[in-house]
């Protein structure tokens, strides 16, 4: 995503940046089978200035259970050839000095883009800061269709409509 990438060379004030201290995971609860999945290779940026939160998750780094069961969702669902990154690009709106330990409830507006498809969302979180580390532990529910991601009839019991994401991104202090 070019947001992320853009502030951490742009922004000449300290901010937290994340490479391999994610896990973002996702949870469907159909009629028939619960499929569950975990990503470890999302990227995260919080500019301490501007309060801008970015990240961006390569959609094949998703893993599942099953090898099949990661195929289909690569090939069938998410068409990650073509749509390679989920991304949220936003901004914590509440006023915190991100330099000072505390645990913060927190809520980012902006923009997740999924499927090739942006959405505007206000996600709720809490933000942990600590030793120069900040934390950021939310969870929220993403509707297939508001990303134009299609369930054969088919397999309708076997997905579910609405799917629950839970993110843990460790950000380390870094000064430009």
């Amino acid at each position: 995503m070019f947001l992320i990438f853009s502030i951490s060379v742009v922004i000449a004030q300290p901010y937290y940046k994340s490479n391999q201290s994610n896990k973002i995971s996702f949870y469907s609860k159909a009629p028939l089978e619960d499929i569950h999945a975990v990503n470890k290779d999302a990227t995260s940026i919080i500019d301490i200035a501007t309060r801008n939160v970015a990240f961006k998750v390569p959609i094949k780094s998703f893993k599942f259970e099953n090898a099949l069961m990661q195929e289909h969702f690569n090939e069938n669902y998410m068409h990650s050839d073509q749509y390679p990154e989920g991304t949220f690009a936003g901004k914590i709106i509440e006023y915190i000095d991100l330099k000072k330990d505390g645990e913060y409830d927190v809520t980012a507006t902006g923009k997740l883009t999924i499927h090739g498809v942006t959405q505007n969302r206000t996600i709720k979180g809490k933000l942990i800061i600590k030793n120069k580390t900040a934390i950021i532990d939310c969870k929220f529910d993403v509707f297939l269709k508001d990303h134009q991601i299609k369930i054969p009839k088919m397999v309708v019991q076997k997905i579910a409509e609405k799917i629950e994401v839970t993110v843990h991104s460790e950000n380390f202090f870094t000064e430009k």
